[in-house]
């Protein structure tokens, strides 16, 4: 089993640095699909915000980078990767990545064909990366000037959109599910820029003055109440779920204290709570 792990990190660093040589910003991921290295804050009461800017290593897609020498200092750190994360978002291809997934039980490629034909756009000829779960990630490039946020099932069930702050899993990284890889015809191909109509529906609407006010509004009661119905085993997905709704919809700042409080009473730690609420914020994009 050493063996095998040693040679997936081997194989996982080398088409990390194959990545690099193309311009995508990697880091290593475990078998899990996250960071393989942890963040040098973990013990700390609360996490500072920190972007990498302490100058140690385990700040998760804040470490991508293509530079080769600093990619085989991460791997030599992480000697149990198996695999590889490419930062969407950084130049120079601002990379977005249309994530379709299969285990929702919906059909996210008939969602996406829905969209296109209601929003006149087709998918250009890409490069597409095959997931052991039989989902597909459809990689595009956006325009240097557009950020555009992480979001799961915003735009259609099943379609979780990588951008700014966040990563795909490189083909040839072996996860506790399988290989990805890339599909017949498409590994020799650069990633095709983003459909206009496209683009307009991954950009985040506009965000409107909100006056502070002492309770939710009743979108965020609704989202709150979800919360505190977690059972044990479904209290950090229910909190994370909770606060991507809440950013995505403008209420991030308004809704922060009350889904922390609600967490808490589910029986999660404050740090806890706080750390699964920034890790929304990071995955939706939120700039505060």
């Amino acid at each position: 089993m050493a063996t095998t792990d040693r040679q997936a990190t081997t194989l996982a660093l080398a088409h990390a640095l194959s990545a690099a040589e193309r311009g995508l910003a990697v880091i290593p991921l475990s078998r899990t699909k996250l960071p393989a290295l942890r963040s040098p804050h973990r013990d700390d009461p609360i996490p500072p915000p920190c972007h990498g800017e302490c100058g140690a290593m385990g700040h998760g897609v804040y470490d991508a980078t293509t530079d080769p020498s600093r990619i085989r200092e991460l791997f030599a750190a992480a000697p149990w990767a198996t695999g590889y994360g490419i930062a969407c978002g950084l130049p120079p291809h601002h990379l977005i990545g249309i994530d379709l997934d299969t285990k929702s039980g919906t059909d996210s490629s008939a969602a996406l064909r829905e969209l296109a034909l209601r929003h006149l756009f087709t998918i250009p000829e890409t490069v597409v990366v095959l997931t052991p779960s039989g989902g597909r990630h459809l990689w595009l490039t956006g325009p240097p000037d557009a950020v555009i946020p992480n979001s799961a099932s915003r735009l259609a069930p099943g379609i979780d959109i990588r951008g700014a702050g966040g990563y795909l899993v490189g083909p040839g990284s072996r996860t506790e599910h399988g290989v990805y890889g890339t599909a017949p015809g498409t590994s020799h191909l650069t990633p095709a820029p983003c459909p206009p109509s496209l683009l307009r529906l991954l950009l985040p609407p506009p965000r409107t003055h909100r006056s502070t006010s002492p309770a939710p509004p009743e979108h965020g009661q609704g989202l709150v109440q979800f919360v505190l119905a977690a059972h044990e085993g479904q209290r950090n997905t229910r909190l994370f779920w909770a606060a991507c709704r809440a950013y995505e919809n403008g209420l991030g700042d308004v809704l922060l204290g009350p889904l922390v409080e609600a967490a808490v009473q589910t029986g999660l730690t404050e740090r806890e709570a706080r750390a699964t609420v920034a890790s929304a914020g990071r995955m939706t994009g939120w700039r505060g």
